[in-house]
């Protein structure tokens, strides 16, 4: 499947050890030397002197490229829901990973904030079965929206990246798009002064509909988020009460709904 970045370049694709790597030129070469050198885009990040990011359903390692010093971040991509158990790691191919790819594009294109993913190397995992590992740009100096809730991150303020997350949940309701995963850890926040910026990352599975009415996007949107809230207040604790859930949940339905002229 053929995508753009960010910077519309070309995805490359190119044949590796029974599997594959995609990218831009020229660092689909160097993503490809990679794996042949270690096996696993991921095993060759988990071995780099970087620090590690405890996000996701693994870990989450940050590596620096070696030919010209940027620094990205390395997700291994496992399935989540009632099947994880069973389907583990394995996905058909071509996996969600190339989704994932014009996804973001698609989202940055449309002055949404989304990380931006560089590229993705495919491992054969059995017949029509593959195992995937994603590459994105590192964004320094950023927390998702859970750290900041249970007051484990520096910065932004919880309240100002409550304030960002709404400004998030207004572009992704123009915009029409519905992310079915949306949680407090698919969403980064960093700060700007004394506001945030928050932005929306794992978008394989977002659902973009321009001709969806902005008011349903976000009615679907927030009822996934504050779900999130709850969960992970209960899990690990932060000062959110249901209340103040609630609010932010009203709070971002009324801003929809004003400029839709609801009322």
């Amino acid at each position: 499947m053929t995508a753009t970045t960010a910077s519309h370049d070309a995805l490359v694709t190119r044949e590796v050890d029974g599997g594959d790597v995609s990218a831009a030129a020229p660092l689909v070469d160097e993503l490809a030397r990679l794996v042949r050198e270690h096996g696993t885009l991921y095993a060759w990040a988990s071995a780099a002197p970087q620090p590690q990011a405890l996000r996701g359903r693994a870990p989450v390692y940050v590596a620096t490229l070696p030919t010209d010093g940027r620094r990205v971040v390395v997700r291994h991509a496992w399935h989540g829901g009632l099947l994880a158990p069973l389907t583990g790691d394995r996905f058909r191919f071509p996996s969600r990973a190339p989704i994932e790819h014009a996804n973001a594009a698609a989202l940055r294109a449309a002055g949404i904030a989304t990380t931006d993913v560089l590229g993705f190397a495919r491992y054969a995992a059995g017949p029509g079965l593959v195992r995937v590992d994603v590459v994105s740009a590192y964004l320094p100096d950023t927390a998702d929206l859970g750290m900041v809730l249970a007051c484990l991150a520096p910065a932004p303020t919880p309240a100002a990246a409550l304030e960002a997350t709404h400004v998030l949940l207004d572009t992704l309701a123009a915009a029409g798009v519905v992310h079915p995963d949306l949680n407090v850890k698919n969403i980064l926040l960093r700060a700007r002064g004394n506001a945030a910026e928050a932005l929306v990352i794992d978008v394989d599975v977002v659902d973009i509909d321009v001709r969806r009415a902005p008011v349903e996007t976000m009615q679907r949107n927030v009822a996934r988020l504050t779900r999130s809230m709850r969960k992970w207040r209960t899990r690990f604790g932060c000062a959110l009460a249901d209340v103040a859930i609630e609010t932010f949940a009203a709070q971002a339905l009324a801003r929809v709904g004003a400029r839709a002229g609801v009322a």
